[in-house]
């Protein structure tokens, strides 16, 4: 007989900068429902696949999530020996301690190496984000999205292209839940308390007078030639306005190789999310090749140049102000050229991107897990 006054317990898996964005609205809607005398109950598992503090502990503090209840420290490593690390430590816990679901979000290593662990151990898995698709074999996140989805129970979308994936792939519409986009909850429950970075005066910024740059895709960051040739595209065709450019680790190494960046753009440490949110909402525009921004840029209503081929966000080039530019430097001059004449398109909010998405998912759990 099923004890319906017993917890029913959750993994959350956060290992990267961008999922701490993605678990803190879910985290925060299971303390109301449990609030409520809702038997889910979550542990938080951080896998530690970043573990400089200005790139993940800085998220728990800002967005009021609890310190982990477990962290497996697995530190750096190639992608074969970060994915091992974390399978193997991951194993560990759930065999001793085992959970009632796995929750992933988003497309790193820990989201691929935990759901793989969990489905060895019988343990379901559901994935926040799911079914979104770039197409492109050569981005780590891409494969770990396809393997991923692959052996998921319970699918959490944030777009209908998302869907349509989804169910080209022979998942059943029982299986896939639209809910929003948890990344844009934390944004929208964040907008009032955005802080100036230290440097704001400093570098003498002003609103709407600046540039943005974020750039950490192998393609663009890796090759110290091409790296160096995009950034002096980037000074030259931001027509000598002060760029504000947050260096990831990855990108930091390629900058040694290069003598000197160009006079107007500021390198500076990666910023934590209130900051770096305030620096996007008062730019100009942002440079980018992250898909994550290319949502929170989106509902900012700040223009967005992507410096990819291809997106698995198509709904923010669809709706939203984004653009794919490609990673040619000599496409930049033509596409800000157009921003600074006027000429960029306005985009719109999509569909279900409202700040309500951790509260769906939660109900949605709640209905799958429990009696």
């Amino acid at each position: 007989m099923t004890d319906i006054s017993k917890p029913i317990l959750i993994d959350i898996i956060a290992g990267a900068r961008p999922n701490f964005m993605k678990i803190a609205p879910i985290i925060h809607a299971l303390q109301k429902s449990r609030a409520r005398g809702g038997r889910l109950h979550y542990r938080l598992v951080h896998t530690g696949q970043h573990y400089d503090a200005r790139m993940s502990g800085d998220f728990f503090t800002q967005l009021g999530i609890p310190e982990p209840d477990i962290n497996l420290e697995t530190g750096s490593g190639s992608q074969a020996e970060q994915t091992a690390a974390i399978m193997q430590r991951y194993e560990k816990l759930i065999a001793e301690h085992p959970s009632a679901l796995c929750l992933v979000v988003g497309d790193v290593t820990s989201t691929m190496a935990c759901a793989i662990t969990a489905q060895k151990l019988n343990i379901p898995v559901a994935h926040v984000e799911a079914g979104i698709r770039s197409g492109d074999w050569t981005m780590p996140e891409e494969i770990n999205r396809m393997v991923t989805d692959a052996i998921t129970n319970w699918f959490f979308t944030t777009s209908k292209n998302a869907n349509g994936n989804l169910r080209r792939a022979g998942i059943p519409d029982e299986r896939i839940f639209f809910v929003g986009n948890t990344m844009i909850d934390t944004l929208l429950a964040n907008m009032d308390r955005l802080e100036r970075p230290a440097f704001w005066q400093l570098l003498a910024l002003q609103p709407g007078g600046y540039f943005v740059v974020t750039l950490h895709r192998p393609a663009n960051v890796d090759e110290g030639g091409s790296f160096d040739r995009m950034l002096t595209a980037i000074g030259d065709a931001t027509r000598g306005m002060p760029v504000v450019m947050p260096v990831h680790p990855r990108t930091a190494k390629t900058l040694q190789e290069i003598n000197q960046v160009p006079e107007n753009i500021n390198l500076v440490d990666p910023q934590p999310y209130l900051e770096f949110n305030y620096l996007v909402k008062n730019a100009k525009a942002v440079i980018t090749d992250s898909g994550g921004i290319t949502e929170e840029t989106t509902v900012m209503g700040i223009p967005c140049l992507t410096l990819r081929d291809s997106t698995e966000r198509p709904e923010t080039v669809d709706e939203g102000t984004n653009e794919l530019i490609g990673t040619d430097p000599n496409a930049l001059a033509p596409a800000l050229d157009r921003l600074f004449d006027g000429k960029w398109k306005n985009g719109k909010i999509p569909e279900m991107w409202d700040g309500n998405t951790g509260m769906r998912i939660v109900t949605v759990l709640e209905k799958l897990l429990t009696p």
